[in-house]
């Protein structure tokens, strides 16, 4: 079984679950940049958290085998800041012009603020300009209207449609989605957002293209195992492995790949004693 996770904030997540995520199947995953639960203040925290997904959240994955890539953007929840919004849109050309960076994200709507659409309004077109993807976070709240004014801005975009991901999914937006030839994503939760089993209806009522799972792990409750326990859903209600394949693997290479920054090959056995600016995952004396 091959997996590729295509929404996991493993910044807030323990070397445990990188181990539990390797063990499921997990062999490509891609973290959007988010928000950190506390607003950050000053545009040098993006810059540092930047770095770190570049840096040592690449190492830290590829010591349990799995290739990480990122997205890189200015969050809707903190684009409401006016000086820190300007101040972040500023610096990100230069880190969307970096390896490991295969979309813009993610980006999107929080409360439907007018500062929270300029800022999605300007990261659409620095997508264009860098000729990345976009994934884009549709709110919790008013998900119906947040999504239908996503792609109401996506259309007046440089962006064609099939570059753009809308994530976080359910019964009320996907048919919307898919009709504008955007691809579906759907977050997989323990208690909130989308089950496993309704995302099984979900893909027997809309078949398999362009549609995307994943866990979108973060430091709530959530579970990075969910994609696994999605495919398990999908096999027990009779989809074939090569469903499974194109959900699970097909689907988010054939979105990122436009990227022309996915690197697929598999990792060598890992090496627990390697180093990372210095730092090692281990600690202590080892028997």
């Amino acid at each position: 079984m091959r997996i590729f996770e295509p929404h996991a904030h493993m910044t807030s997540r323990t070397t445990d679950d990188y181990e539990a995520m390797a063990a499921s199947g997990v062999k490509v995953l891609v973290e959007p940049a988010f928000w950190l639960g506390q607003p950050r203040q000053y545009v040098g925290s993006f810059i540092d958290y930047f770095n770190s997904l570049l840096g040592w959240e690449r190492f830290r994955a590829s010591q349990f085998g799995i290739r990480h890539h990122c997205t890189i953007g200015l969050n809707p929840k903190e684009a409401n800041d006016d000086e820190l919004r300007k101040g972040v849109l500023e610096v990100l050309p230069r880190f969307l012009a970096k390896d490991g960076v295969v979309a813009v994200g993610e980006i999107g709507f929080d409360a439907m603020t007018k500062a929270e659409e300029e800022a999605l309004v300007v990261q659409l077109e620095m997508a264009a300009e860098h000729d990345l993807p976009v994934l884009v976070h549709t709110p919790h709240r008013d998900k119906a209207a947040g999504t239908r004014r996503t792609l109401e801005l996506v259309e007046k975009s440089s962006l064609p449609p099939e570059r753009v991901l809308i994530d976080h999914n359910n019964e009320l937006t996907v048919a919307e989605v898919l009709e504008s030839g955007c691809w579906a994503g759907f977050s997989i939760y323990p208690n909130t957002k989308m089950d496993e089993h309704r995302m099984v209806r979900l893909l027997e009522e809309y078949g398999t293209e362009r549609m995307i799972i994943n866990s979108a792990c973060d430091w709530g409750v959530s579970d990075p195992l969910k994609t696994r326990k999605t495919i398990d859903a999908m096999l027990a209600a009779g989809f074939t492995e090569d469903d499974v394949d194109k959900v699970a693997w097909q689907n988010p290479v054939d979105f990122f790949a436009q990227s022309g920054r996915l690197i697929l090959d598999e990792l060598g056995e890992p090496d627990m004693t390697a180093t990372y600016e210095g730092n090692t995952l281990l600690r202590g004396e080892q028997r």
